[in-house]
Parts: structure tokens; C-alpha cells; sequence
């Protein structure tokens, strides 16, 4: 790899161990094996390779939830065997994947401050809430409407996040697969009609 390709990883390997905080140019360097004035040279600041570092990593993570979904979808499983499958997978891609989760938290502070950041984190919202609606009604992403992205995608992607929070502050009470689904149905019964269209 060259120099930049060696900071990407190591600006990779420090947001895993350190957080975003916590990283340091020097750390990033001594993680790539170069010289630190390279950060400046390559990507102009400390933020901005943090922030492609952090891009690739939550690309990766979301190629990962986007096969969990068409697993899901591909199974012999009735919805709802499909819906906890997808968490299974979702889950388990999180347990993999929690110092990542970790770095979008702070990554999501550091947003009220760096216009690029929230920039970044306001797009891959977008694109989540997207890429999960096309997975969870089984089409082509393109094929999805602004209305069921607004509601499917933007429920799901809020339920993503608060069981994720839950799996990293409490996992021995976190909700599993089958907790979601059960949960959700009971809801969704509770609410169902009592709403007119909008």
C-alpha cells in the first residue's frame, strides 16, 4: 500500500482501539508506520481523514446489513421469520463490528461542531433509511417511494439505533430478534387503526 492508503488503515485501526476523541495525528501515524506531516500532505487535516476513514468503515457496515436483509428476504421463513432474521444478522454484524458503533456515537457529538461531519452523518441517514426500506419490501432501492422511506425507513432505522444502544450499554437485557418482532407486533396492534391516514 502507499502512504495514504496506509493512513486509511490506520486511521481505521486507531477509531476501532481509541474512538475519535481520543485518536491523535501521532497515533494515526505510528498505526500507518509514516510520518505524521503525511496527514496533511494526503487528506489536509486530522478530521478529514478520520472522516473517509470512518466513511469506508460504515460503507463496509452497511454492505453487511444491506446482506443481512436480502438473507432475510431469500429465506423460506414467513415475514415475521424473516424480520428476526435480519436482526439476528443485524445483531451479530454489531457485536462484530461495536468499536465502529462506538466511533458513529462520537462521530455524532463531533457533529454539532464540524459542518463536514454532520454533513457526513446527515447522509448516511439518508442513505440508510433508504437502503433499509428497499431491503424490508423487497425492491430495488430506486423503486422505493419518498413515503415509504419517511415511515418504514425512517422506523426502522430509529429502531436500529435504539437496540444498538441498548446492545452496547446493557447487552445482558438487550432486546433479541424475536423480542423486536414480538414487541413491534404488539404495538403495531395496539396503534393500528386508531389513526386516520395522512
Amino acid at each position: 500500500m502507499g502512504n495514504r492508503e496506509d493512513l486509511l488503515a490506520g486511521a481505521l485501526t486507531c477509531l476501532k482501539e481509541k474512538g475519535w476523541a481520543a485518536t491523535t495525528v501521532r497515533d494515526i501515524a505510528a498505526a500507518a508506520g509514516v510520518n505524521h506531516a503525511a496527514i496533511g500532505y494526503h487528506f489536509g487535516s486530522r478530521d478529514a481523514l478520520l472522516i473517509e476513514a470512518f466513511t469506508q468503515a460504515m460503507e463496509e457496515w452497511g454492505q453487511r446489513i444491506q446482506a443481512a436483509t436480502l438473507a432475510s428476504l431469500t429465506s423460506d421463513a414467513d415475514p415475521r421469520g424473516r424480520y428476526e432474521a435480519f436482526w439476528e444478522q443485524t445483531i451479530a454484524s454489531y457485536i462484530d463490528a461495536k468499536q465502529l458503533w462506538l466511533a458513529s456515537i462520537e462521530a455524532s457529538v463531533q457533529a454539532e461542531r464540524a459542518p463536514r461531519v454532520r454533513e457526513l452523518m446527515a447522509h448516511a441517514l439518508r442513505e440508510g433509511r433508504s437502503g433499509l426500506t428497499a431491503g424490508l419490501l423487497g425492491v430495488p432501492e430506486d423503486a422505493v417511494g419518498d413515503r415509504d422511506v419517511r415511515t418504514i425507513g425512517s422506523l426502522q432505522l430509529a429502531l436500529m439505533s435504539g437496540v444498538l444502544m441498548q446492545w452496547t450499554l446493557d447487552p445482558d437485557n438487550a432486546p433479541t430478534a424475536h423480542d423486536i418482532a414480538e414487541g413491534l407486533i404488539a404495538l403495531a396492534g395496539r396503534i393500528g387503526d386508531s389513526a386516520p391516514d395522512r
